[in-house]
């Protein structure tokens, strides 16, 4: 027989202790006044409590409840608190003669990732990335060139995405994220069968479809919940899953501003604390971290604990300073070319909106605008509420942002939109992120994480430079 027990280190007038009562004991042949002795071995983090009836140092005392006497086995020892620092739950294997006491396996898992990551970067090899919901692989190319700037390699190991054109797009114009063994998966996130086995990663990477958590998402398809979206309302369950089999050291999530007040985002929270990762958060502004367009995103960075101490969010700044004006990243489109529109129907919906009380405006902007609104996914369908630039001369006419235009507002590469049509360029950027914004997020974690590997105690005396 065998009974298992996860149970939390207990404390008791400043020393550690573990308790064990009840009919768990009696089960296995334990009874109020036997000896018992206890073996402790620092190297397997273990405690052998093993019965000795005659010459054992400790006894098994007991409790009286409800007319029934109960065995207690009460183990206070000076030796768990070092065995055990750190630590606070543990895995309880009682068996008939001897008890095993030993960290909860997340702790090894935990030492997995932190030995994993210390050795890559002591020996200046690439940290492994998985990057779920990939896109064109714009939050990814931040991430990398953010963690290069730090002096850290990275390379994403697999990628996964639903949309083939987004997908061969990335593979095409971000040729340094990838290497030869890159496992390439186009599905979606739900349909992966994890048990089959998960190459384990050192970052998780994901932007979480957010249709069910923005303004307008929950807006057009009248949701209550983001939960209650059809088709992106539980891919946080899947998002999590992929995290808990490959067991990263950082995971990077990044959504919509609204998404840190739903149910998803409280699950992750608990989900990653109970996997012992410290969850930091902080929404960012893309005019502040050096792009014109005036998106702010939710950033969601979970650290394993080991690599966690002194990470701080707020302490993110920015790396580049943004133009004065758009009439800085315009492109020369001649006067008379059929860019230009009248967008009579938009002038007529906006008049309906305001007098239906909606509030909804279009943003009507010239060169001279020091900003420009939330730029989306389907900006290439001229929707009401989103930046058109007015024609310099005749103020009737007005015209969308080009591809490239999209590309300096957020601050991404134009690289990354190469050979597209504008259709799925405008797709892929509105449904990214500001580029300099993760760019600067993934420096300070590469800063960050060298100086938590320099610290680290492990046994090889070599430190990363």
């Amino acid at each position: 027989m065998a009974t298992i027990i996860n149970t939390k280190l207990g404390e008791h007038r400043g020393r550690k202790r573990v308790w064990l009562e009840g009919q768990k004991l009696v089960r296995e042949g334990y009874q109020p006044g036997m000896r018992f002795d206890a073996e402790f071995d620092s190297n397997k983090r273990q405690v052998m409590l093993r019965t000795n009836t005659t010459n054992g140092k400790y006894t098994v005392s007991k409790r009286n409840r409800q007319g029934k006497t109960m065995p207690i086995i009460d183990l206070t020892a000076a030796e768990l608190a070092s065995m055990f620092s750190g630590i606070a739950l543990l895995r309880v294997a009682i068996r008939r003669g001897q008890i095993a006491v030993t960290a909860h396996h997340i702790y090894q898992l935990v030492q997995d990732r932190v030995t994993e990551l210390y050795t890559k970067l002591y020996e200046q090899r690439s940290l492994s990335v998985c990057s779920l919901f990939h896109g064109g692989g714009v939050l990814d190319k931040s991430i990398h060139h953010g963690l290069q700037d730090a002096g850290v390699k990275s390379s994403v190991d697999v990628v996964v995405e639903l949309e083939s054109k987004y997908l061969d797009s990335s593979l095409e114009n971000n040729p340094e994220l990838f290497n030869d063994d890159s496992i390439i998966i186009e599905s979606p996130v739900q349909m992966l069968n994890l048990s089959r086995g998960t190459p384990k990663a050192d970052i998780v990477v994901g932007g979480i479809p957010c249709t069910g958590a923005s303004k307008s998402g929950r807006s057009k398809n009248k949701l209550e919940f983001a939960e209650s979206h059809s088709a992106a309302g539980a891919l946080f369950f899947s998002f999590l899953e992929f995290v808990k089999a490959s067991n990263p050291a950082i995971v990077v999530i990044e959504n919509v501003p609204e998404y840190q007040n739903t149910a998803s985002m409280e699950v992750i929270r608990s989900v990653l604390g109970s996997l012992e990762y410290e969850v930091y958060e902080r929404v960012l502004d893309g005019n502040e971290f050096g792009a014109l367009e005036k998106r702010k995103r939710l950033c969601a960075i979970a650290v394993t604990k080991g690599l966690h101490e002194g990470f701080d969010l707020n302490d993110v700044l920015p790396l580049r300073q943004k133009e004065n004006c758009l009439g800085e990243i315009l492109e020369a489109i001649p006067h008379d070319s059929e860019r230009w529109r009248s967008f009579d129907y938009l002038a007529e919906k906006e008049l309906r909106d305001k007098a239906a009380g909606k509030g909804f405006a279009r943003q009507l902007l010239t060169e001279e605008a020091e900003y420009c609104g939330t730029i989306g996914k389907d900006y290439a369908k001229c929707r009401s509420t989103e930046p058109f630039i007015v024609h310099p001369v005749q103020s009737n006419l007005s015209r969308l942002l080009t591809p490239s235009e999209h590309c300096r507002v957020k601050g991404i590469p134009e690289s990354i939109i190469q050979g597209l049509s504008d259709t799925t360029a405008h797709q892929i950027l509105g449904q990214s992120i500001i580029y300099p914004m993760f760019e600067a997020v993934a420096r300070y974690l590469g800063k960050h994480l060298i100086n938590q590997v320099n610290l680290l105690a492990l046994p090889d005396p070599a430190r990363v430079a």
